[in-house]
């Protein structure tokens, strides 16, 4: 499955104008309608507002990632706006938001979509494809440039950081949908531009992923936790362990390691 199985022509909107968050939001939700996978669209948009109220989905760089995870989602999708003018949206950089990527996702014990979802998270990441989202003219060339990012993505091979130092982390976030990830890929970037060995295990709503090994733990210099749910750390009792928002794993990579 691909990104852009998930998210259907009819739910792209470019070029939009809104005047504040609120409005944003449930016009987003709307969109997130025209897809067919909403089977009640109240109780979709309270659940994105709820989530909304337990922290705010503005991730920086003038990127939004609300969701919302209920009954009323049938199965998994995405939408997506692209603003001719920023709104503000209370962001973790204070910036205003220019791309939002809306996701629904069902109440149920499926992870496949979850993945595909942790994917595009990450990718946001990456400056140079949302320019190229943020300044797509039509929905297809909007498409074209996830399609593009995608293959890159596949095709890459993970570099192997070779370093004296080994620092541990791992990212939780209460819905584990975009944050979390987000968190991950931002520590593994940074301990690249560091030259410092990193390894993040992911507690998403799919379970935990990359699971710390007690020889891991043994061997380690330090460990950032960089969660907004609890996390087991009892087994990491004896060694030097820094708590944070999963916030601040996406906006302080570098000061965290």
């Amino acid at each position: 499955m691909k990104i852009t199985d998930l998210l259907s022509i009819d739910s792209i909107e470019i070029g939009s104008s809104y005047k504040d968050k609120d409005e944003l939001l449930k016009n987003a939700v709307k969109l997130m309608c025209r897809s067919g996978i909403i089977n009640n669209e109240k109780k979709y948009l309270n659940s994105v507002l709820k989530r909304e109220k337990e922290s705010t989905t503005g991730v920086g760089n003038g990127i939004a990632i609300p969701h919302g995870r209920c009954k009323a989602v049938d199965k998994a999708g995405l939408a997506a706006i692209v603003l001719n003018k920023p709104v503000e949206y209370e962001a973790l950089d204070n910036k205003p938001v220019e791309l939002l990527f809306l996701i629904a996702a069902p109440e149920d014990k499926g992870n496949v979509h979850l993945e595909i979802l942790s994917k595009l998270a990450m990718m946001l990441m990456d400056q140079e494809f949302t320019f190229k989202l943020k300044n797509s003219r039509t929905a297809e060339e909007f498409i074209r440039a996830i399609d593009e990012a995608e293959e890159n993505k596949n095709a890459q091979i993970k570099e192997e950081i070779k370093s004296d130092k080994l620092i541990l982390a791992v990212t939780a976030c209460p819905t584990g949908i975009a944050h979390t990830y987000m968190a991950a890929e931002a520590l593994e970037k940074a301990g690249k531009r560091l030259g410092i060995s990193i390894k993040v295990e992911t507690n998403g709503s799919g379970g935990a992923k990359n699971i710390l090994t007690d020889e891991e733990i043994a061997a380690c210099d330090g460990i950032i936790v960089a969660a907004d749910k609890s996390v087991a750390m009892a087994r990491f009792n004896g060694k030097k362990v820094i708590r944070t928002k999963v916030s601040d794993g996406i906006k302080i990579p570098d000061e965290l390691i």
